[in-house]
């Protein structure tokens, strides 16, 4: 029975404590590993796909042999464990830092503070901000909040409640590491190639998983799930990425604006698909955005803790069921023998 519970019950306290105290002050632990990978990258860098696959072997093998270690030590201690669980959960998630920074990039685009505006933007996408106005701030904020409500909030839950900690900790390591090195530059088209496709892997589930939140919850910012579910259909399979598709396209139907277009990084210049029908988003719809990640991330920290105890009881039943048939079998090779 504690087995169980120890795992929903330490994913509800990471969620708690990410909802309550945003991420650690100090000694990140995600900022940590970041510096850990650029340093191995410094030493076995090559533009080679090889290169890139040991880079990425190394370091999300590391991250999830040590959940495996952390599981081992708390084994036997349900309290223990499930506060472990908590503590990653709690380091791994970037809800509340997301949700925050997107409701004050709104307020400084309402405001028309535009040097306050560009300077937090590095905290929520990776474009280039001296490139963008107020409508493309506003733009590159609701899609970096679609996006990341996904991959910061959705996935590690699901991920910790399918596989505990080294699940929290490994998906962490491949996230962290596309967004490293997953570019499409000179320097990392090989290299990174096999960090952005691990990337692609793991977040399959948890994107569509975090559209139907977006689509279901549309109602309570203003929206229509059906106008939500359409976008993610009609739009979602232009985009670039198979797993952004689908979360930008049911955010921008949810929120009742297009997303897309020209679209500048550091690296160079993508011209994305449209996603959705309606006008650009404004700072209003930004904040709104801001909203829905929020509600997004509430009803997946309720939904994986009820997810890993499912697991945790079919597994239990399972094992239960294996337990005769195997005395059964051993009876009968006895009396065969």
């Amino acid at each position: 029975m504690a087995r169980v519970w120890v795992r929903s019950a330490g994913l509800l306290l990471g969620a708690l404590a990410d909802a309550l105290l945003g991420d650690p002050r100090r000694g990140h632990p995600v900022a940590l590993f970041g510096r850990a990978a650029a340093a191995l990258e410094a030493r076995c860098y090559a533009d080679r796909r090889s290169a890139g696959a040991l880079h990425a072997a190394v370091l999300v093998g590391g991250a999830a042999g040590l959940g495996v270690l952390a599981e081992r030590v708390t084994a036997g201690r349900p309290v223990a464990g499930a506060a472990l669980t908590g503590l990653v959960t709690w380091a791994v998630l970037g809800g509340s830092s997301l949700a925050g920074h997107g409701a004050a990039l709104a307020r400084e685009l309402d405001a028309g503070d535009l040097a306050a505006a560009r300077a937090r933007l590095p905290s929520l996408c990776g474009r280039d901000p001296a490139a963008l106005d107020a409508a493309g701030m506003a733009r590159a904020g609701t899609e970096s909040m679609a996006e990341n409500t996904s991959d910061a909030v959705v996935a590690p839950l699901l991920w910790g409640a399918v596989a505990g900690m080294p699940g929290l900790l490994a998906y962490r390591a491949v996230n962290t590491l596309d967004a490293m090195v997953g570019y499409r530059s000179p320097r990392y088209r090989h290299f990174g190639w096999a960090s952005a496709r691990l990337d692609d892997v793991v977040n399959l589930a948890p994107a569509r998983v975090s559209a139907l939140l977006f689509s279901g919850l549309a109602p309570l910012v203003g929206g229509s799930p059906r106008r939500a579910l359409d976008a993610w259909r009609r739009d979602g399979p232009a985009h670039p990425s198979p797993n952004a598709g689908p979360v930008e396209a049911a955010a921008a139907g949810a929120l009742g604006v297009t997303l897309g277009g020209r679209t500048v990084y550091p690296h160079g210049v993508e011209e994305r698909p449209r996603l959705g029908a309606g006008p650009p988003p404004g700072p209003a719809d930004l904040a709104r955005a801001a909203r829905l990640s929020r509600l997004v991330g509430l009803a997946a920290s309720a939904l994986a803790p009820a997810l890993a105890a499912a697991l945790a009881s079919w597994a239990g039943r399972a094992g239960r069921l294996r337990g005769p048939q195997a005395a059964s079998a051993s009876v009968f090779q006895n009396i065969s023998s």
